[in-house]
């Protein structure tokens, strides 16, 4: 028996395999990174301010010291996180994990991606999604290294088959880089992973950011983008990441030049996006503010998704 086909098994032999059940598309989530310094100060009350502002649904996010550590939501294990979402009427189909080890050249650790998995399957989520590459390598990826993590995302969207979830990948500005082999990462990620094995979910304002239009990316790559973080951009910061910088750059000091808003009251054309989400084959959104301006933030996440519900959503 295969590490893979074992792991499925062990997962299956723990009670934890689980049937995504799509939400209807007018039950918008939330990514709680959004609230991490609220959920960090008192989880209890903040989550029930998110479903007191209309929220259906939440995504997780990884909170552990290392890959391999006991998961710990701000104070609460994982059954004590679900009993907590499901006392306030709120779902989690979706979370991030962290995955550096398993995604790097010469590591590979798949340890990591099993207990993390675990975690997963104890929350009853559906999909498992990479945040981001292994982040100390983010301004020294080169193709081979989106390469060898298409490879690893396949298996381990294998290994998520098996275990009745989905593996998928999350974007911010640097995968869309040209690489040496004259690709984006992004690309590379997209066109070298399996369909039906990882997903995509697709960040709406950091592929803006980038410099290029998600609807394009639907029409090219159709079906693949099922979940979406729906974010605004800074009307006084419109402007995308110049060629020069996006391809040159260093990430920190990219990032310092981005400015973020609640949903509606920035510059993205949402409704265009929109008009193209069967294409896209959307079945998840969530609201995502990577930071928050406004002095109550609880407020911030109720103007975006008024607006979502009142503008975006049929």
């Amino acid at each position: 028996m295969t590490a893979l086909a074992a792991a499925g098994t062990m997962l299956a032999s723990k009670g934890l395999l689980a049937k995504p059940a799509p939400a209807a598309l007018n039950a918008v989530g939330l990514q709680l990174y959004t609230l991490r310094d609220e959920l960090a100060k008192d989880a209890k009350g903040t989550i029930e301010k998110v479903a007191a502002a209309g929220y259906a649904h939440v995504e997780t996010f990884y909170h552990y010291t290392t890959a391999t550590a006991k998961a710990d939501y701000w104070g609460l294990t994982p059954k004590e996180l679900k009993a907590l979402l499901a006392a306030n009427n709120l779902k989690t189909y979706s979370g991030h994990y962290q995955l550096n080890d398993f995604l790097t050249r010469g590591n590979g650790n798949m340890d990591a991606l099993k207990i993390q998995l675990e975690i997963a399957q104890e929350l009853g989520q559906h999909y498992l999604v990479v945040p981001v590459p292994p982040f100390m390598l983010i301004d020294k990826m080169k193709a081979a290294d989106y390469q060898f993590m298409a490879s690893q995302m396949n298996k381990a969207g294998e290994l998520c088959k098996k275990a009745g979830m989905q593996l998928g990948y999350h974007n911010h500005f640097w995968e869309f880089k040209t690489q040496d082999n004259g690709k984006t990462g992004y690309d590379i990620l997209l066109s070298e992973t399996q369909k039906d094995l990882v997903i995509f979910e697709l960040d709406l304002f950091w592929i803006t950011k980038a410099g290029f239009k998600p609807t394009d990316y639907f029409k090219k790559y159709p079906g693949r983008f099922p979940m979406w973080h729906v974010k605004d951009m800074d009307k006084n910061m419109p402007n995308p990441i110049p060629a020069d910088s996006l391809n040159h750059g260093h990430v920190m000091n990219i990032v310092q030049s981005i400015r973020y808003a609640e949903v509606g009251s920035g510059v993205v054309d949402f409704k265009d996006i929109f008009a193209a989400q069967k294409t896209a084959g959307l079945k998840h959104i969530f609201v995502e503010q990577d930071n928050i301006y406004m002095s109550d933030k609880f407020e911030s996440i109720k103007q975006s998704i008024d607006y979502i519900k009142q503008h975006l959503l049929k």
